[in-house]
């Protein structure tokens, strides 16, 4: 029963693919295809098949020729074959300032009027393949807090073309395919809490859940098995609809515009809004990350065959319940399984229809519908003086987007969750007073002190649960206050000293999220120089439209492009053009420059 893996070493993680068991077999095809995408610049390459093991240390690699009269053993022990298909991808990344102009040019894609005319745009049309475009330009608008706006748009020309409100988002679009980028880099962490413990749960002690009946075995029980997946996709589904508080805020923003566009171009349609949503949540991020747990890094291989029908299985049970309306019994009979329509009758109940709606509502929201208020005492860092005049009583407030405190309706002060570093206890010493914790953020701490240790635990819990998917978390604390010039735990005289204790909750690896802009922006430049002659068609055609008042007749070269205003889209063209030539000057001098400095391995 073989089976390959291939392993990508680097300094900081370490990437693993695994094939799928070929059963009874001593020749194995495979045939089976792997990214890996290489962020670093050192590392090891490892593919490990069966016992042997092939390094590749990549800090090593040098330039080679080839050499003549090169000795070739006649003798090759056949230990089988390896068919690999490796995209190699070379951008030389110039200083910062030479990618000014382009890097400026795509930053104000969102404002330009109509989308279509904008460079972000036109670098989507003239790629044949979307996604080589999506990846480094999603990255680079979330680099630079643009992706938002740019989403909102794009999606807006998506709804033009969208007649039906149950075709809403389902296509791959620009749009669509921006959405799913950015739930796979800034959701990372979002999975792995909410659905990590019951997805090795499910793959460590699998029980089975087969119910369709040709697929069933001799001696297998379609009750119990129902009961299973029952349990199953019970417990998945109650992992999601009650993690919308730890949601991250980017994610919440873009939903909240999916939703306003969605109601705005079907006003007549209540349930558009809804559909909107579920339709990446659900369909494309919970149910995708059920069905293949190691693509998004919450197992470490790939299933066997029987816990990946599992996870098939709950996979379309989470689809079909996240689908808003489709618990009606109207929709019953619309799916293609008889199985599953029967299984799916345990599920009708309002509950379940409920549930969805307050989850979609909460990670759709500018703000939480059901914030959580206390009565406590709160002080500011900075005060000179010790005193009970320092210390005020006032309400406060946690939603899932802010954190305020109150002394009549209005709040006085506001921190916005993704604001806050750290949540942690305050010594005893520091005031002479207990069950007090601290909140750290982009100004002076908050310290608050609870009604008794109870509420305190509670307070700190719940600001760590919301706040742990924040991208800035501290990893060190100053566990006491500063006062008198000195922190009274490690006596450091600078207020801005990093904290001598660890913090409780230690910040996750996967919740940093570590993008080079100026990587990000050569490879875009990369791809508008192999593009340039659709780029130069495109600007011609732009021309002839501009001037030309007779029938439209377009060639095949630029027939699929969208063309809303020639004169806008023409003006863009224009300056993409330029931009590329002229760091086509600077990326020459380089190549002049390392090829007169090269130094040849084999020579």
């Amino acid at each position: 029963d073989p089976y390959a893996t291939v392993s990508l070493v680097g300094p900081s993680r370490n990437d693993q693919k695994k094939t799928k068991v070929k059963k009874k077999t001593s020749n194995p095809q495979f045939n089976e295809t792997f990214y890996f995408e290489v962020t670093f610049l050192c590392g090891i390459l490892s593919v490990y098949l069966f016992y042997a093991i092939l390094q590749i240390f990549i800090s090593k690699l040098y330039l080679l020729q080839p050499r003549e009269n090169g000795n070739k053993s006649s003798k090759t022990d056949d230990l089988g074959s390896l068919r690999l298909n490796i995209c190699y991808t070379e951008d030389c990344v110039l200083p910062s300032e030479y990618y000014a102009s382009l890097r400026n040019l795509l930053l104000k894609s969102s404002d330009v009027q109509p989308i279509s005319a904008s460079a972000a745009y036109i670098l989507s049309e003239v790629c044949r393949d979307k996604y080589d475009a999506v990846l480094p330009l999603v990255r680079l608008l979330l680099h630079h807090h643009k992706l938002v706006p740019f989403v909102a748009a794009v999606a807006e020309l998506d709804l033009k073309d969208t007649q039906e409100a149950n075709t809403v988002f389902r296509g791959n679009s620009l749009a669509t395919r921006c959405v799913d980028e950015m739930m796979k880099i800034v959701g990372k962490h979002y999975l792995k809490v909410t659905l990590k413990p019951v997805i090795d749960e499910i793959c460590e002690s699998p029980k089975p859940c087969e119910i369709d009946p040709i697929k069933l075995r001799e001696g297998d029980n379609v009750e119990i098995n129902m009961e299973n997946l029952r349990y199953y996709v019970d417990k998945v589904f109650r992992e999601i609809v009650r993690s919308s508080i730890s949601c991250p805020t980017l994610m919440c923003d873009v939903f909240y515009s999916l939703r306003h566009l969605a109601a705005k171009r079907f006003p007549n349609d209540p349930h558009v809004q809804y559909s909107a949503v579920s339709s990446f949540v659900f369909l494309r991020f919970f149910a995708v990350a059920v069905v293949s747990p190691h693509t998004f890094h919450l197992r470490p291989h790939h299933p066997d065959a029987q816990t990946s029908r599992t996870l098939t299985l709950i996979s379309k049970a989470i689809q079909t319940l996240g689908s808003w309306g489709s618990l009606t019994k109207s929709k019953l009979s619309s799916f293609k399984e008889t199985f599953m329509c029967e299984f799916f009758k345990a599920f009708q109940e309002e509950k379940f229809t409920e549930s969805v709606k307050k989850f979609l509502d909460d990670v759709s929201s500018t703000e939480s519908k059901e914030p959580s208020g206390l009565k406590m005492y709160k002080r500011a860092q900075g005060r000179t003086r010790i005193g009970k005049k320092n210390f005020k009583k006032r309400w406060f407030c946690l939603t899932s987007r802010e954190f305020t405190y109150h002394k009549q309706q209005e709040p006085i002060f506001t921190i916005p969750i993704k604001n806050i570093l750290a949540v942690e206890k305050l010594d005893e010493s520091s005031f002479n007073k207990k069950n007090m914790f601290q909140i750290l953020h982009g100004e002076k701490p908050l310290y608050i002190q609870a009604n008794n240790c109870v509420e305190a635990s509670e307070w700190i819990e719940a600001l760590c649960r919301v706040t742990r998917c924040n991208q800035k978390r501290l990893s060190f604390y100053h566990p006491s206050a500063f006062l008198n010039g000195n922190w009274l735990c490690c006596k450091a005289t600078l207020e801005n000293t990093v904290g001598c204790a660890r913090c409780t909750a230690d910040v996750p690896a996967d919740t940093q999220i570590e993008i080079d802009g100026d990587r990000e922006t050569e490879r875009i430049y990369s791809l508008f120089t192999i593009n340039m002659s659709k780029l130069q068609k495109l600007e011609e055609a732009c021309g002839s439209i501009a001037v030309y008042q007779g029938p439209r007749k377009e060639p095949d070269d630029y027939s699929n492009f969208t063309i809303e205003d020639s004169v806008a889209t023409f003006h863009t063209l224009k300056q993409i053009i330029d931009i590329v030539e002229k760091l086509n000057e600077s990326h020459e001098k380089y190549r002049k420059k390392r090829s007169s400095s090269a130094k040849y391995g084999s020579e």
